[in-house]
């Protein structure tokens, strides 16, 4: 591990966020229309704040203010996962490009595995991009603190067909050694009924600034989630930080439980939310109560921004949400021909 080597937190300064617009070759082509208008919302929301990449093949998305497009063949739209993750090494910008299987090869993901190094083919970035497509990693199953303290879930990490050829301490290791994790905290408990990324750290636990983890909980004891839920909250306050204290935990809401039409639970979730410069998008299900609990309890984490609700029914349809669909781009990230 080199202790020059750090991936920033997501509330770090950032450039941009990089998106994949959905379109008639996705799995969403059956209700186009509907999750374009949210992809359009979401974006438009993020270029408010900063700066969005888009990518997409030929004639999906029309380039608009402080929106940069693109055009690159996609397999879907779930950038958290294929997207590059950055890291500050001895003080300078690197972004890795992971290899991405579709969360161990359930799903197509040749052209979403050539995204990051086509978008460096056509100079979207001024830093290096090395190539790590030895290791399997999503984005959406790792979150760091400012500190490096690197929070997982074994189910994901561990998970056959990503890479089952290393024993759980070859892979920590390799989290020290490409992100520069200080410390792993493996959760063993938590993953979302209908969630097919195999327990997404994103969807169930997130660091904030200043010690602290937000988290979905559940009281109630009818719901099938309920057991998982409590034995998280109870491995979740076992964890400490670098200096051995204990993280201040907030309390999400689990919305109301979500079914596609065939009767099968949708991984609705509070916690894939995305943390731009100076907002939090948060993603709502069209429940009141539940939805302003937990706005109020994420405002709660990022005093100073402003937390913004976007209706992301129409991504759960595919199994993921609003965290999932995008990647934040860390300051310095993009080519100086692009007009910042």
């Amino acid at each position: 591990m080199s202790q020059n080597r750090l991936m920033p937190p997501e509330w770090a300064e950032q450039d941009a966020v990089l998106l994949s617009m959905p379109h008639t070759g996705t799995d969403w082509n059956y209700m186009l229309a509907e999750v374009q208008a949210c992809f359009e919302r979401i974006i438009t929301t993020i270029a408010e704040d900063e700066k969005v990449v888009v990518v997409a093949p030929k004639h999906t998305f029309a380039s608009a203010k402080n929106v940069i497009t693109y055009e690159i063949d996609t397999n879907d739209t779930w950038a958290r996962d294929f997207g590059p993750i950055a890291v500050v090494c001895d003080g300078k910008l690197r972004l890795l490009d992971f290899k991405f299987n579709a969360w161990g090869m359930k799903f197509a993901a040749n052209k979403d595995n050539l995204i990051v190094r086509n978008l460096a083919l056509k100079g979207a970035f001024k830093c290096p991009v090395d190539n790590h497509q030895g290791f399997v990693l999503e984005g959406g199953s790792i979150e760091i603190d400012e500190e490096g303290v690197l929070m997982t879930t074994t189910q994901c990490l561990l998970s056959p067909n990503r890479n089952d050829q290393l024993s759980k301490d070859e892979i920590e290791n390799e989290l020290r050694r490409s992100l520069g994790a200080r410390k792993v905290l493996w959760l063993d408990h938590g993953d979302l009924v209908g969630d097919d990324t195999d327990g997404h750290i994103d969807t169930i636990a997130r660091f904030a600034p200043g010690n602290t983890i937000i988290y979905v909980s559940c009281d109630d004891k009818n719901d099938e989630q309920y057991s998982n839920l409590i034995e998280m909250e109870k491995q979740l306050r076992s964890f400490t930080n670098l200096e051995g204290k204990p993280y201040r935990l907030l309390r999400l809401p689990s919305p109301t439980p979500i079914y596609d039409d065939e009767g099968l639970r949708l991984p609705a979730t509070y916690a894939n939310f995305l943390i731009t410069n100076h907002r939090v998008l948060v993603p709502t299900y069209n429940q009141p109560d539940n939805d302003a609990k937990a706005i109020e309890t994420i405002a709660c984490a990022f005093p100073g921004r402003d937390v913004i609700g976007i209706d992301c029914n129409p991504l759960i349809k595919q199994h993921g949400s609003l965290h999932c669909v995008t990647m934040q781009l860390p300051a310095g990230t993009l080519s100086n021909h692009i007009k910042k």
